[in-house]
């Protein structure tokens, strides 16, 4: 059974190594427009993210039309819920999200190691994959991330945990490219670095390419 992370390493071999934050604000025309997306986009993409925002007015069917658009263009469907609660809950959710053809799902470390670890070790055994929270794009992530806990700052930690728990990947906004060499220095290729906020947040692709991600 193929990987999550291995059908996007290979859809980045095909395309490319974008991934499209197709993160419209709640409005009419949400399917269309995103099939619209992947059918102009797809030589340029290996996936594409569908936010909380997006998801949440779409039922299973229409999810499940835009994975299979996704899927029959060769690309991954990653959901960015920051998905962040006890265990039973996290594999409730993400069981869902599979039921809907999607390939990963962005997960929040602040839920304790043992329910990342806990999580990841069920999406791998259904082919799926674990994306988890380092430190977010927008200007006001850095306080929170930046936290000193124990010594360390707190997206030094939560990289820490997904490395444990055999995450596919971390999140590390293109705006911190100095996170994104950090996260790619540490991870040495065990973990795959996404790096959103490149476009309307102000983040350089060319820096956070050149950083690792």
């Amino acid at each position: 059974m193929d990987t999550f992370r291995t059908r996007l390493a290979r859809a980045a071999r095909r395309g490319g190594r974008l991934v499209l934050a197709n993160d419209y604000p709640a409005a009419r025309c949400l399917v269309s427009r995103t099939l619209r997306n992947i059918e102009s986009l797809h030589p340029h993409l290996c996936a594409v993210k569908l936010n909380l925002h997006l998801l949440l007015p779409l039922g299973r069917a229409e999810v499940r039309e835009i994975s299979a658009a996704a899927h029959g263009r060769g690309l991954q469907v990653i959901a960015d819920i920051k998905l962040n609660d006890i265990g039973s809950t996290n594999l409730a959710a993400a069981g869902a999200l599979w039921g809907m053809g999607v390939d990963a799902v962005i997960a929040n470390p602040v839920m304790g190691p043992a329910a990342l670890a806990a999580l990841a070790g069920s999406a791998h055994a259904r082919g799926r994959g674990v994306i988890a929270l380092c430190h977010m794009s927008a200007p006001e992530a850095r306080e929170p991330y930046e936290l000193r806990a124990g010594g360390t700052r707190l997206y030094e930690r939560f990289l820490g945990w997904a490395l444990r728990a055999g995450a596919d990947g971390v999140v590390a906004g293109a705006t911190y490219p100095r996170v994104v060499a950090y996260c790619s220095r540490r991870a040495r290729g065990r973990l795959d670095v996404l790096s959103p906020g490149v476009g309307a947040q102000g983040g350089s692709a060319g820096r956070a390419f050149g950083a690792g991600a």
